[in-house]
């Protein structure tokens, strides 16, 4: 800022000057002091100068409709809504998103630091303020198989570049706990570099939280009950109340939210997938809900802007007062939290649903093309050896990324897995994708309740590698072929042939299209996991089964390297 852009400003705040635009007759909502007021929102560039009675350049009727501060995604992987950057604004920006803090660690497991690059510089074409952190876990965990390795040498070298926010969720628990030089490393850049740590503490408790806590991290979105929540919160951390795709705990957390603690709280998606972004809204469907289970208005709407801002060190952000950023949501009602208008930055960005912005396309680069490469497959290199009929069995969790370990009674035939139909015991698979080594892992899973076909995906996190699931081995064999074929996709396959597929050509995890067209892949894909593959309607069929390789979120995952026990924290066998 000038001295000119700044006497502009106290100018038209006292009313000298006319302010460039001037939304009037607008229920301005504080959730600070819990007042909703009658009056018009001065603008002066960039900035609110205003709240009050003003006249303007240019004047928009609000009409009554109730005005907040922008809202803010405090963490997000964009990828997960198979949507470059640019794109994903063009998504969340008519629910009203204005900011979002997000975490490119998806991409940056397939490509690394050209990975992030890329992202940083397709965010740039957007008006939505996009604030990255640096990815702290590539690989998750040490054992796996990535495309990339961003070591303390990578985070110490980048910490402080103009364009990254922080340090992303430190999913390596055990690495903190137990002084891993190479983590400890990592964690004190962002220390020394005065940024944020954002954390991923999940079961943690007393004195492994406190020691979590004494590492430097800041904030965590893996609650998933109101006791975990109030002890973050004493620890003196933020919680960021998800809800997500697979992942929805928002409910169970506002059990511990009361009015003294809500101030520490904040709203987050993590990962969520397009179609569920338009059909429920973004951080606008959490709002819904957070009113919905009877939190108060004024405590939501707060977690979505102040609280989130105040979180991050978001100077002039969240608020609807003078000198805050013109960064403006105008709802019909508190109640469905139904959009009208969006503003960034002074600026209307969409109006009715609409997106009145055009955008450049995204720049590529061979770094983030021709990212799946496996080892030539068959049916042969995906047989399970029992020594018994007992077999341990991931159980999926109906709208959770948590699994239960289970041992179940399978069918068994010389001494390998065999399939029975009237049982809900499905083969996972997942198969090395990005140097061929030929590695895969091999497991049982339940409650995803497919039958006749297989469904496979490149999105497979964190590591993202090609993960399939299926009730028969020709099927999974073939599903795996698919994405190979696409050079990433989601695919679903039903009696030996290809029903539909999505293309994922960028790092084998996003499209390059529009997110109406996506979403309209999603939409039928969907209705075919359903209806042609009678998947577990209360599951995502995708989404779960992209976290079912991920081994830092309990119980067991599988990987690369075969089944993973998280809590226990070391590879157990398939047999019982």
């Amino acid at each position: 800022m000038n001295i000119e852009k700044l006497s502009k400003m106290i100018e038209v705040s006292s009313g000298k000057v006319l302010s460039d635009l001037v939304i009037r007759n607008c229920k301005v909502v504080d959730p600070i002091s819990s007042v909703i007021t009658d009056a018009d929102i001065a603008i002066a560039d960039d900035y609110i100068v205003g709240v009050g009675s003003y006249n303007g350049k240019e004047v928009i009727d609000a009409k009554g409709s109730y005005a907040t501060s922008g809202l803010i995604d405090s963490h997000v992987h964009i990828e997960s809504s198979l949507c470059t950057p640019v794109n994903f604004a063009e998504a969340v920006i008519p629910f009203g998103t204005t900011l979002i803090v997000t975490d490119p660690h998806e991409i940056a497991n397939v490509c690394g630091i050209g990975g992030i690059k890329f992202m940083i510089e397709s965010a740039k074409k957007s008006p939505l303020k996009f604030k990255f952190m640096l990815s702290s876990c590539v690989p998750a965990v040490s054992f796996e198989d990535a495309g990339a390795i961003l070591d303390s040498n990578i985070i110490e070298e980048f910490i402080n570049d103009e364009d990254i926010f922080g340090l992303a969720e430190m999913m390596n628990v055990p690495g903190v706990l137990s002084l891993d030089r190479d983590v400890l490393k990592k964690l004190l850049a962002a220390i020394n570099a005065d940024k944020i740590i954002d954390g991923h503490g999940v079961m943690l408790s007393g004195k492994t939280l406190n020691a979590y806590r004494a590492a430097g991290v800041y904030t965590d979105h893996e609650c998933v009950s109101a006791k975990d929540l109030k002890a973050r919160i004493a620890n003196g951390m933020y919680v960021l109340l998800r809800q997500g795709s697979a992942a929805q705990n928002l409910a169970s957390l506002l059990q511990g939210v009361n009015q003294s603690n809500s101030r520490r709280c904040a709203m987050c998606t993590d990962d969520k997938h397009l179609d569920d972004i338009m059909k429920y809204g973004h951080i606008s469907h959490n709002l819904k809900i957070a009113v919905e289970h009877g939190l108060d208005v004024f405590s939501a709407i707060a977690m979505a802007t102040i609280n989130a801002a105040e979180c991050y060190r978001l100077k002039n952000i969240g608020l609807i007062a003078s000198g805050y950023k013109a960064d403006i949501v105008l709802f019909d009602d508190l109640k469905d939290f139904k959009v009208n208008k969006v503003f960034i930055d002074g600026k209307l960005v969409s109006e009715n649903g609409k997106y009145l912005v055009k955008t450049d396309k995204d720049n590529y680069n061979d770094n983030i093309f021709n990212t799946v490469n496996i080892a030539p497959i068959t049916v042969d290199d995906i047989q399970i050896k029992l020594k018994s009929d007992e077999a341990n069995v991931i159980r999926i969790v109906n709208k959770d990324l948590l699994t239960e370990k289970s041992v179940r009674i399978v069918g068994v035939e010389n001494g390998y897995f065999k399939y029975r139909k009237s049982v809900d015991i499905l083969k996972l698979v997942v198969v090395e994708r990005h140097k061929a080594t030929g590695k895969i892992g091999l497991g049982l899973i339940e409650n995803y309740k497919l039958k006749n076909g297989a469904i496979a995906t490149s999105v497979s996190h964190d590591s993202h590698n090609i993960i399939a699931v299926g009730d028969n081995d020709e099927d999974i064999i073939l599903a795996i072929k698919e994405i190979e074929k696409c050079s990433g996709a989601i695919t679903a396959v039903k009696n030996g042939k290809v029903l539909d597929t999505l293309q994922l050509k960028i790092a084998g995890i996003m499209s390059d299209d529009s997110p109406h067209n996506i979403v309209q892949k999603i939409y039928s894909m969907h209705e075919l996991a359903y209806n042609e593959l009678n998947v577990n309607r209360e599951i995502d069929p995708f989404m779960t089964l992209s976290f079912m390789a991920l081994p830092v979120i309990p119980e067991i995952k599988l990987t690369t390297n075969g089944l993973f026990d998280v809590k226990e924290f070391n590879f157990i066998d398939v047999s019982a």
